[in-house]
Order: C-alpha cells, then sequence, then structure tokens
C-alpha cells in the first residue's frame, strides 16, 4: 500500500520591516499578526525618534526655546501671574531655568517616547492580560503600541513643514503645533477645559487609537468591539484627568 503522506503545512511568510512598517497605515491587521512571531519594536520606534528631533532642530531654529516657553506659559493665566510679579532678576533667572529644562526634554524626547509607551503599554497589558484573560505578553503590547503610533508621525511631518513654511510664532506650541484638531483654534487661557477637549478630538490621535484597537484585537483574538471600548475608555479616562488638573492648576 502506498506510504501516506503528510498534510502540507501552509505558513504566512514572515513581514520585513518595511512591510511591517507601511502596512501599520494600510493594512494594519498584517502588522499586528506578525507581531505573533516576532515583536520586535525598533523599526518604528526610529521613525518616531528621527522625526521628533528634526521637529526640535526646526522649531529651535526657526522659533527658538525661549519663545516656545513664553507661549506655553501665557496658556496659563496662574503660571503667567506669577512669574509677572517676580523682581525682574529673578523673573529672567526663572524663565532662562524654564528653556533649558524645555530644551533638554524636547531633544530627550525619545527617551520619552519609550517611557510614555512603556505605561501605556502596560496599562493595556494588564486590562488585555488580567481582565479579559488575553494571550499576551508586555513585549508584544509594547510593540502594539509602538506601532500604533505611526500615525502620529504625519502630524509631525506637517508640523515640521508648518514652522519652516513660517507658522504664527506667536501662537506655536509643541503640544498643539498644527491645525489637526478643533483645540488649535481655542485660546487656552480662556477656556482651558473646551481647549484640552478640543485638542483631544486630534484626527491622528483618533486613527492611532483605532490602530491601536486593531492591534489589540488581531493580537489577543479580543472581539474588536471589546478592544475599542478598551482602548477609548482609558483615553477617555486620560483626558478628563488631565483636563480636571489642567483646569485646578491653571
Amino acid at each position: 500500500m502506498p506510504a501516506a503522506t503528510p498534510s502540507t503545512i501552509t505558513e504566512t511568510p514572515a513581514l520585513p520591516e518595511s512591510a511591517r512598517l507601511i502596512d501599520t497605515f494600510v493594512a494594519p491587521a498584517k502588522t499586528f499578526a506578525d507581531l505573533r512571531r516576532s515583536a520586535a519594536w525598533w523599526g518604528p520606534f526610529l521613525v518616531m525618534a528621527v522625526l521628533a528631533l528634526l521637529f526640535v532642530v526646526v522649531v529651535d531654529q526657526k522659533i527658538g526655546f525661549r519663545k516656545v516657553v513664553e507661549n506655553q506659559i501665557q496658556l496659563s493665566p496662574k503660571a503667567a501671574d506669577r512669574i509677572e510679579k517676580l523682581p525682574p532678576p529673578d523673573r529672567e533667572r526663572t524663565m532662562q531655568q524654564q528653556t533649558t529644562v524645555t530644551k533638554f526634554i524636547s531633544y530627550g524626547y525619545p527617551a520619552v517616547i519609550l517611557v510614555w509607551n512603556a505605561l501605556i503599554a502596560g496599562i493595556l497589558f494588564a486590562t488585555f492580560k488580567f481582565g479579559l484573560s488575553a494571550d499576551l505578553s508586555f513585549k508584544r503590547s509594547y510593540a502594539t503600541v509602538m506601532y500604533a503610533g505611526l500615525p502620529l508621525v504625519i502630524k509631525t511631518v506637517l508640523a515640521v513643514i508648518a514652522v519652516i513654511a513660517g507658522v504664527n510664532t506667536d501662537s506655536f506650541t509643541f503640544q498643539n503645533p498644527v491645525a489637526t484638531n478643533p483645540g488649535y483654534f481655542l485660546n487656552a487661557a480662556e477656556n482651558h477645559v473646551l481647549y484640552s477637549l478640543g485638542t483631544a478630538l486630534d484626527i491622528f490621535m483618533v486613527w492611532t487609537l483605532i490602530i491601536t484597537a486593531i492591534g489589540f484585537s488581531t493580537g489577543t483574538k479580543v472581539k474588536r468591539g471589546t478592544a475599542l471600548a478598551v482602548v477609548f475608555g482609558w483615553y477617555i479616562l486620560f483626558v478628563l484627568g488631565s483636563t480636571a488638573i489642567g483646569a485646578a492648576f491653571g
């Protein structure tokens, strides 16, 4: 009798890093399915880090960190009033210190990306792993958050173009550098709550949240609707919390 032939096992080919990056925008499920094979996250991090540093350099050259700090202070009437009441030497010293700190943090933003995404990944990992009993590791959660943040680099590119083209330096802030949300057109000093809520409705942030939900749904087999509820739920809590804190101290 003829020997039995083993069944053919078809495996999905591994995606190269370039395909992962591109698919995050056009076919995100492919990228996040591939994270089950390899949860490497260096690709999107390098893209974010390089563009973030490019943005900082352009702002440093075209606007200057002293002006950035002055604009930031004007968003908070209480802070502006405190600094205005200082004696001139103390006021200048305070401005120089804040300018130095802001410049240091801005040029070190790649490290901020690593830490901030680790915090987000940890919260979502705990929610999906322990709250929804999903098959998930922290490393895959971290990689998912990294890739899901790629739409925000488009906003960074637009911000670079805007600064080079000659954005209004009197209204520029790192937090809201380009008109991709309603908050851009509002004055934070007049109504911090509306400004904060309007800024949260950023088209690129919403895109990122949707891709994040797709990523965790694809990687854990959790229903898409449940993943969307988790991701947007945490974001809404963050926005409400940060808005309340800003209103209290601003």
